[in-house]
């Protein structure tokens, strides 16, 4: 499994796993978690970037019909991941 960090607004990075990526829509999202093990906080992320830009931009999906559709397809992807 993948292990990124994310930097914020001026505090330290924080670094998540990565469980899947996909893309829908032409937007990317991933969906990532905060641990290794099991029962870990999961979040999708969107790729908010510019195209060119060096690094990827990403921010969390909070709008729930995006949030539901997109966590569908991961669960579809991972048969033995609850997202609800």
């Amino acid at each position: 499994m993948d292990k990124i960090a994310f930097k914020t607004d001026g505090e330290e990075p924080v670094e998540f796993f990565v469980l899947e990526q996909t893309r829908i829509g032409g937007i990317d999202y991933i969906l990532v978690t905060d641990t290794e093990e099991d029962d870990g906080e999961a979040l999708i992320l969107r790729d908010v970037s510019q195209p060119g830009e060096t690094e990827a931009v990403y921010e969390i999906v909070t709008e729930d019909e995006e949030l539901n559709a997109v966590a569908a397809v991961f669960e579809s992807m991972l048969e033995d991941i609850d997202l609800s």
